[in-house]
Formats: C-alpha cells, structure tokens, sequence
C-alpha cells in the first residue's frame, strides 16, 4: 500500500475518534509497519474489508473452502455420522486394506550401546 497523507486529496476528511484497547493499538501499529502506510489507511482497508464480507458473503475465502467440502459425496450409511462418529470412522478403517497389504518401511532397530572401557566404580 502506498504511504499516503491522512487526508487524500479531493476527498474532504472528517475526523473520527476511537477508543483502542492495548491488543487493537498493538495490531494497528504492526500492521501499519508491515503495509507502510498510514493508521488512516489501515482503518480504511478494514472497513472495505468488512463491508465486502459483509455486503457480498459468497464471496468470502472460508465459503469457497466449504463448497470445495461440499463436492465431496459419500455413501450414505443410514446414521447420523454426527452423533455416531466413532462407529462411521470404524467402519472407514475396516474398508481400508489389510495391515499385510499396506507398505511400509521396517523399523530400524536400536543399535547395541557401545561399551567404552570398564564401567566406573569396578
């Protein structure tokens, strides 16, 4: 964001107080460092911010994950997956293959401590 003056030109400013607790003067602060630009300017993007979420919520990034999550279809299994959880995700690890046929890497085992010279106190 470009540093620009509070009061932008050709745009009359009206000034506006606000009350700010020791957390929001310490995120106002860094964000203002991190975008270099002005607190003025920090309010501004965050009153955009809300009044998009706000006036166009299907545009949201969260909502975009939920109809991601939304594509996803299973079988249905006449139960609620909500109230019986552990039974439904018992029944996905029974679906799966078999321990035997499932790859995986042996364990290393532990190599034997070396003994350097006699133990202290013989």
């Amino acid at each position: 964001m470009p540093k620009r003056h509070d009061k932008p030109r050709g745009r009359v400013a009206e000034p506006v107080q606000v009350y700010l607790d020791q957390a929001d003067r310490t995120r106002l602060d860094r964000l203002t460092r991190s975008l270099n630009t002005t607190k003025s300017d920090v309010l501004r993007s965050a009153l955009q911010a809300l009044e998009r979420q706000v006036r166009h919520p299907d545009e949201h990034p969260a909502l975009a994950l939920i109809a991601i999550a939304s594509r996803e279809t299973v079988p249905p299994v006449g139960y609620s997956v909500a109230r019986e959880h552990d039974r439904y995700f018992a029944e996905v690890e029974d679906r799966r293959p078999s321990k035997q046929m499932r790859t995986r890497k042996p364990l290393r085992k532990p190599k034997a401590a070396s003994r350097r010279g006699p133990a202290l106190g013989s």
